[in-house]
């Protein structure tokens, strides 16, 4: 039937999007039974492989054998082609409802109609227009002539008066309930408050909206309505959410004062004239998803329906170019307050607020263009989905504010929360979470988000493998276990296990470096395998790329490498107190990559581990921490060189850190141009202790 009428050309969207649906549900049954028997086509395939190739003079009962193995694999086959098959036919038939929808849609867009300009139709459009009020007045006349219908009326006259009450005092009053509410929670000081306000201001939706639909079940209940008025009616709701919504926003956005209420801290009248902006062009959004509501109602063609919409199309446009100017002269506002934009970068946000600005100018002019042009249709779409992502927008912001919110009172502290990444990467992803959102807005029908969904439940191909997102997640879960794991026995090592060995501190580290690149490298090869992820088809590829990265990354190859010896040969641990490349200081901390250590004036620098391995390292405390000290001494001319040599060794032996064997030893090294140079040799307990050595030595001296 599908293909019949894809065919034929001449099948109605209505048509198309019902056999659409039925050929996704015969297409998922399909890719179900593509997995039918695997199992036991696996086992009829290792046993074939068993048996090996056919050979010259083999016995008869491996030929036969194999024989009867290869038709049995063929027959458990044969529905899995076929399955395989039915899905492609499916698949493809999917694709060309859909290349037709679209082409469908991109030509009512591109289609011109007669031009607003021209004042010869507009009487016949407004004729048209007035019919079909007479047409809906007529139904509920007919229904009032009628006298059961004037009985049930009377029967349902209190339902309908119950309804009617309560969409007053709901419509009047909901609103200015929950604003005087939201008045008495902001007073309060307690941690949590715009948490509970939020909650308390989606009162403003959820009470209005209440009584919108009181209003379209009175209006049902009293039976005088027809399938025109019905279908009207229908319509109510999602146009006067519009309002509803937009007046939620206007309250949540645009207050007087800076904070949350106030992102773009606008002052008070720019703050007032973009809440009256939201909500009459939301005013203009009702009554032109209610026009659109009663043109479909009334059979009222494309061209004549371009007219009737047109001057409402114009006031939204106008709506958007004041919002655009107001967004743009704010943000040059902005820029004249700022005295050092070099020192201090302003908010992304106004940034995003001026672009959005000049966005939506451009808009309402190219809009109020095509829409004199006659191109009625795309002045719409460009219009009303302008709008619509406008307003989606400031309820992302909305729930920007939100999840600032939660997230001090998670932690209990509001300072922290603004400058925390948390909440900023939750922003991002609200964002990538509404795009789905935003191309229904734009006009991508639902069919087409579906079918993303399904192929990406299909999943991809790697290989001769196929990557599914339950293979995926598969991956990640094992991954995550294996990696957990390891990190639990690294940390029983380090606390528990080491400690009681002989090993010195740079010993236990290196064990517990070493058990963590293989814990993971393991965990990482687990979760393949138990993903069913065979990756042996990019085995040439990864042979090539590896040639390229191997130029590319032969440095960071050489200190990974070099890094992995310095933890195996241990040359030098942490603590140690190493001399390499003029540079002097402890050993902090040893990576795969590089090694920290800490100079004396207590800076940090990083030594990229090849330099360890190929240059030349002094390691003062390695083994054990006694060491020489040098206390170099000139005296003048025509000084006594014996007693020299007898102070100078008093004052060595008597140092406290100096040892006595071998004992120190005093040197006269020669004649400098001013003086006679003497130097002090001694071995020391601790040569960490060096400098001060040398220093009280020189007090002594």
């Amino acid at each position: 039937r599908t293909a019949d009428a894809v065919a034929s050309g001449r099948v109605s969207d209505f048509t198309l999007e019902n056999l659409r649906v039925e050929l996704v549900l015969w297409r998922d049954v399909f890719l179900g039974l593509q997995s039918e028997n695997a199992r036991r086509i696996e086992t009829l395939r290792s046993q074939v492989d068993a048996l090996g190739p056919a050979e010259d003079g083999e016995p008869g009962r491996i030929t036969s054998r194999r024989n009867a193995l290869q038709l049995r694999l063929e027959e458990m086959q044969v529905p899995v082609r076929l399955a395989g098959e039915a899905h492609s036919e499916a698949d493809g038939l999917i694709n060309e409802i859909d290349h037709i929808l679209r082409d469908r849609w991109t030509a009512t867009l591109s289609e011109r109609v007669a031009t607003p300009l021209n004042l010869t139709i507009w009487p016949t459009a407004w004729t048209r227009l007035a019919t079909g009020a007479r047409a809906v007045m007529n139904e509920s006349r007919a229904a009032w002539s009628n006298d059961v219908r004037r009985t049930s009326f009377g029967d349902a006259l209190p339902v309908v008066s119950l309804f009617l009450a309560a969409a007053l005092v709901l419509l009047l009053r909901g609103r200015r309930w929950v604003s005087a509410l939201e008045t008495r929670l902001g007073r309060d000081s307690r941690r949590g408050r715009g948490v509970i306000t939020f909650v308390v201001s989606l009162g403003q939706i959820v009470l209005p909206l209440l009584g919108v639909f009181a209003v379209t079940s009175a209006a049902k209940a009293s039976g005088l309505l027809g399938l025109r008025g019905t279908e009207i009616v229908d319509s109510l709701p999602a146009a006067a959410l519009q309002v509803i919504v937009a007046r939620w926003l206007a309250s949540q956005l645009f207050v007087d004062g800076k904070g949350r209420n106030n992102p773009l801290n606008l002052d008070a009248e720019a703050a007032h004239r973009m809440r009256q902006l939201l909500v009459g062009m939301a005013w203009a959004l009702l009554f032109s998803t209610l026009l659109q509501a009663f043109a479909d109602a009334t059979d009222i063609d494309a061209a004549f329906r371009g007219l009737i919409l047109f001057p409402l199309g114009i006031i939204v446009a106008l709506f958007l170019l004041r919002i655009g100017l107001i967004l743009r002269r704010h943000e040059s506002a902005e820029g004249d307050e700022t005295d050092e934009p070099e020192t201090e970068a302003r908010p992304y946000r106004f940034v995003l607020a001026a672009l959005i600005g000049q966005v939506l100018r451009i808009v309402a002019i190219v809009s109020l263009v095509l829409g004199v042009l006659g191109y009625s249709a795309g002045f719409e779409r460009l219009i009303y989905s302008t709008a619509s992502t406008l307003y989606l927008a400031g309820a992302l912001v909305i729930l920007q504010g939100l999840v600032f919110d939660l997230y001090s009172l998670l932690l209990r502290t509001e300072e922290g929360a603004q400058e925390a990444l948390v909440p900023v990467l939750i922003g991002f992803l609200l964002a990538f979470c509404s795009i789905p959102l935003l191309a229904l807005i734009w006009g991508v029908r639902s069919t087409d988000l579906t079918e993303l969904l399904a192929r990406f439940r299909e999943g991809f191909q790697i290989g001769s493998t196929q990557i599914s997102p339950t293979n995926f997640m598969t991956f990640v879960a094992v991954f995550f276990v294996g990696y957990i794991v390891t990190r639990l026995i690294q940390g029983a090592l380090r606390t528990t296990v080491l400690p009681k060995t002989r090993l010195d501190i740079g010993g236990q580290n290196a064990i517990v470096a070493g058990l963590g690149y293989v814990g993971i490298f393991l965990a990482a090869l687990i979760a393949i395998t138990t993903a069913g992820i065979d990756l042996s088809g990019l085995a040439i590829v990864a042979g090539a790329l590896s040639v390229g990265i191997g130029f590319g990354l032969q440095n960071i190859v050489s200190n990974f490498v070099s890094g992995i010896i310095l933890l195996i040969e241990r040359p030098i641990s942490q603590g140690d107190w190493i001399e390499v490349g003029g540079q002097m200081g402890y050993v902090r901390d040893i990576s795969v990559r590089s090694t920290r250590i800490e100079t004396f004036d207590r800076t940090d620098v990083i030594i990229p581990n090849a330099d360890l391995v190929s240059g030349q390292v002094t390691n003062w405390t390695r083994g054990n921490s006694v060491g020489r000290v040098i206390v170099p001494v000139g005296v003048s001319y025509g000084t006594d060189p014996d007693g020299v040599t007898r102070i100078l060794q008093d004052v060595a032996e008597s140092h406290p850190l100096v040892l006595l064997n071998p004992p120190p030893t005093v040197l006269f090294r020669g004649f400098g141009a001013d003086s006679l140079d003497f130097e002090i040799r001694a071995i020391l307990r601790d040569v960490n202790w060096m400098l001060n050595v040398q220093s009280e030595m020189n007090h002594l001296i």
